[in-house]
């Protein structure tokens, strides 16, 4: 009896032992990292009562989620920027669509390269930097060449009437299109969602999972070197075209409608949207307002659900083969939305301003052996402290490379999610000729709007108080400046912004 009681001893010391972090090992950790295309918190681990997002919620179950983490620039392109260089658009002077990042940094090191210098095998598949409206994938960044796959997807011929489609041209790069993007709009609007009764490899998605779970049994075989895994799914970006199976798992009666479809009282011109990326799109009114009819508002947020729910799916299949292989217990996991989405609050769709909808971001991080599972922390959290912390799990060290590097590691927190590293996010968006510079805090977000050009124009203000007006329908600034002017300490405290690259 007293054998059979030191064996147990023995197993439970033997299992506990292997619960350690990675910088107690000899071996270097893989990264699958998990990128996701207009995905905002609508998810069951971020107590989204509607969404279908079982595979999300089950590799959150296994690490640690944020609760207030944030893109620093509603666009996908910027934020792609973000993530891989470690850098802010303020930082670099990149915000807008055409510029390619080495013509700024050409010696920059992205994340994946940071790990490829490090011996790391990477690669990357679907959407990961933004390819497209005049940006391109950056090869320098992998391994072996990146495996691209389709943003813009129709298998309905009704769809496009089998005709190149505006926002097809645009993730083609059709050059006469990007060079001049007036002539887009005499392109045909494709349509703004679709659900045919198919197969999930039907659409990009599930090509891309079924890619990554083949890559992943490729390089588990190859025990001697560490994988740094990039893949990105693209939906629920526009257009929401998702098999049907995935629809039928909502009822359209039973979806949120928007809470407040008015903009914000008081708020500066600058800061509003109406039109945009939506109107690309058919039946959408391309004069439109922005406030739909109840039909149209509800096909569009059922179609953001199903494609969500479609995209959780093949998330769920890479993560399930992942484990299968045994790879999962030496393997860092990072789930990261690249920013959110409108869908009809201020009467808004999409992305492209400074409110909470369009950068509310989900991250979830699983670090074996240093997270804790099922936890959830209030740290406050940027896109840009990914590469950061990612390098500091890995025991690769602070990076040291030519582009700045503006994030925080979060492995304080990830051990211990009371601690603090930061008290505030900062992102920032350009429009109008002004440059809204943003700091975040749990309780408010102030904007600072400077005028690019026209100096003579004056500095506007916006602030937002998430406690007491968690809809945004009132621009406090004008009647609560000694906050307004504590938080643009914090602005203060960041470097002066760059409008223009390398400037």
């Amino acid at each position: 009896m007293k054998n059979r009681i030191y064996i147990i001893i023995a197993l439970v010391l033997l299992v506990s032992s292997a619960k350690y972090t990675f910088a107690q090992q000899s071996e270097k950790p893989n990264v699958l990292l998990l990128l996701v295309d207009d995905l905002k918190p609508t998810l069951g681990v971020y107590g989204d009562k509607t969404a279908q997002s079982p595979n999300i919620d089950r590799l959150a179950s296994k690490g640690m989620t944020f609760k207030n983490a944030y893109c620093n620039q509603a666009v996908c392109m910027a934020s792609r920027y973000n993530l891989l260089l470690g850098a802010r658009s303020t930082s670099t002077g990149i915000f807008n669509f055409g510029t390619q990042f080495r013509e700024v940094y050409p010696d920059a090191v992205t994340m994946p390269q940071y790990f490829m210098n490090a011996g790391y095998h990477v690669e990357s598949m679907g959407k990961v930097f933004h390819i497209g409206h005049g940006n391109d994938n950056d090869e320098a960044s992998w391994s072996i060449p990146h495996h691209k796959e389709k943003v813009i997807e129709y298998l309905v011929p009704e769809s496009t009437n089998r005709e190149l489609t505006r926002e097809e041209a645009y993730f083609q790069n059709s050059a006469m299109f990007i060079e001049d993007l007036p002539k887009n709009w005499k392109l045909p609007r494709g349509a703004a969602w679709e659900s045919p009764d198919v197969l999930d490899e039907g659409y990009a998605d599930g090509r891309v999972a079924t890619h990554a779970i083949n890559r992943l049994r490729k390089l588990s075989k190859n025990t001697d070197q560490p994988f740094f895994m990039a893949v990105g799914f693209a939906r629920p970006h526009l257009p929401f075209c998702a098999p049907k199976k995935y629809w039928d798992m909502y009822n359209p009666d039973e979806l949120p409608m928007p809470v407040n479809e008015e903009q914000p009282k008081d708020a500066p011109e600058c800061a509003l949207k109406r039109r945009g990326e939506i109107v690309q799109f058919f039946p959408i009114p391309e004069q439109e307002t922005g406030i739909y009819d109840d039909d149209l508002k509800r096909k569009l947020i059922h179609g953001y659900y199903a494609s969500m729910s479609y995209m959780d799916a093949q998330l769920g299949r890479v993560v399930e083969e992942l484990e299968r292989l045994g790879l999962d217990e030496n393997t860092i996991i990072v789930l990261w939305g690249d920013h959110g989405w409108h869908l009809g609050d201020h009467g808004t769709w999409t992305k492209h301003t400074n409110f909470e909808q369009a950068t509310h971001i989900p991250i979830v991080y699983v670090a074996p052996g240093v997270t804790t599972p099922g936890t959830k922390t209030n740290q406050l959290t940027e896109t840009v402290d990914i590469y950061t912390t990612l390098a500091d799990l890995a025991g690769l060290g602070k990076p040291n490379v030519p582009q700045p590097i503006d994030g925080t590691s979060l492995v304080p927190v990830l051990k211990d999610g009371t601690k603090r590293v930061k008290d505030h996010a900062y992102h920032a968006f350009n429009k109008d000729g002004y440059l809204g510079e943003a700091v975040r805090t749990e309780q408010y977000r102030m904007v600072r709007w400077t005028p690019m050009r026209d100096k003579n124009k004056d500095v506007l203000y916006e602030l937002y108080d998430y406690v007491n007006d968690p809809h945004e329908t009132q621009n406090w600034a004008a009647q609560k400046q000694d906050k307004v002017a504590e938080l643009e300490q914090l602005l203060n405290s960041h470097p002066k912004a760059k409008t223009r690259p390398g400037k």
